[in-house]
């Protein structure tokens, strides 16, 4: 991540100055249009020339300043309009090519300069940045107003940034002579407002929002040398951010995952038509549901509980020895028949649930109103 991202910078609009800046669209369809044509073409579509200090700037614009710089002494430049005629003219031969500026009068360029702002397909100044620019141009401190256009100067795309950092330094050039041709800085931007920042709709047209429009165009006619600069404040606040131990920390490992997605391609399992088995254990632990009570006493091979009891009665008896049978006295009180055992301790329908004894050897025991303890001879059945 680097301070000239735009996610950076969006962030710190969004904690110093509270404005939230829409993302500029990238997927417009562009308009490509060949051949020599200046008025109504994408920038991209212009042949450009490079200024050091500026980046690429679209010929026609470079020439057209130029050409007004040496004239910029004439009264009400960019204020008086130029010849209908003569500008159509001027039009046709340049969009076939032909250079004819250095016969045309001042206003007649100065005209055509704002024609060539108007008529792009895209503005300069793109419009999901007017609602932002106006909100930092409403903020109460001046620094902070500067600050704010300041980022979100830095939010245009490069072509547009050239253009523009172009035309408010020569538009700057021209104020500074202003005691020649009486234009201003203020005067500059009122002329220049509706073509760099046309409002969308009549809501937009107020006194006071137009005022705004024309205050954010006198800021950067001002200053053309802050255009596209980040304030110092902010850029050392954006240094420390980058280079704090823990976020760059959370960067790397944010990183390793996100190469470790794209390398590694999404596997997706098969659905098998057959289900897996699942553990009892971990049904019940799952589902928060009371168990059956096939499932508790572990009887699900068994199709009911009368077939259960009508087996107990040979268990019993081929389990217990006949000591045991005999003898009245080794149960615990209980008459030692084992019918009767059956009939009394293996009523089910007298207990509610079952459950397992503490022993690890016992088996399952049904467990009701009256606790139930297992004998030895007990222990030796296995259910």
């Amino acid at each position: 991540m680097k301070i000239t991202d735009s996610n950076v910078i969006r962030f710190h609009l969004q904690i110093l100055h509270g404005i939230t800046v829409k993302s500029l669209e990238k997927n417009k369809k562009r308009l490509f249009v060949g051949g020599s044509k200046i008025f109504g073409v994408p920038l991209e579509n212009l042949a450009r020339k490079y200024i050091p200090e500026f980046g690429l700037v679209p010929c026609f614009l470079v020439d057209a300043c130029s050409f007004l710089l040496e004239r910029a002494g004439t009264v009400g430049l960019f204020r008086k309009s130029g010849s209908l005629p003569r500008i159509k003219t001027l039009r046709a031969k340049l969009n076939s090519g032909e250079g004819c500026l250095s016969t045309a009068l001042p206003y007649d360029v100065s005209t055509l300069i704002k024609q060539f702002c108007r008529e792009l397909p895209e503005p300069l100044l793109p419009p999901e940045l007017h609602a932002a620019l106006l909100k930092g141009e409403a903020l109460s401190s001046p620094q902070d107003r500067t600050s704010a256009l300041q980022l979100l100067s830095c939010l245009l795309p490069a072509r547009n940034s050239s253009c523009l950092h172009y035309l408010f330094d020569f538009l700057s050039k021209v104020s500074e002579r202003c005691s020649e041709n009486l234009m201003n800085c203020s005067n500059l931007a009122t002329v220049f407002a509706p073509c760099l920042l046309p409002p969308p709709n009549k809501a937009e047209m107020s006194e006071g929002r137009l005022k705004l429009r024309v205050l954010v165009l006198h800021t950067f006619i001002e200053s053309p040398h802050l255009f596209g600069v980040i304030p110092k404040a902010v850029m050392d606040s954006m240094e420390f951010l980058i280079n704090f131990p823990l976020l760059k920390d959370a960067r790397r490992g944010h990183r390793k995952t996100q190469s470790l997605k794209e390398k590694t391609a999404p596997w997706i399992p098969a659905r098998s038509k057959v289900k897996p088995a699942v553990s009892e254990q971990s049904k019940e632990s799952t589902s928060g549901e009371k168990p059956t009570l096939r499932r508790s006493i572990g009887m699900e091979t068994f199709p009911n509980i009368l077939l259960f009891r009508s087996c107990m009665p040979f268990a019993v008896q081929s389990f217990m020895p006949d000591a045991a049978l005999s003898d009245s006295h080794s149960l615990d009180g209980i008459e030692a028949c084992p019918h009767e055992i059956l009939k009394r301790d293996l009523r089910f329908v007298n207990f509610s649930r079952f459950a397992r004894g503490h022993g690890s050897e016992s088996s399952p025991v049904p467990t009701g109103v009256g606790k139930l303890q297992l004998t030895p001879w007990r222990k030796r059945i296995s259910i």
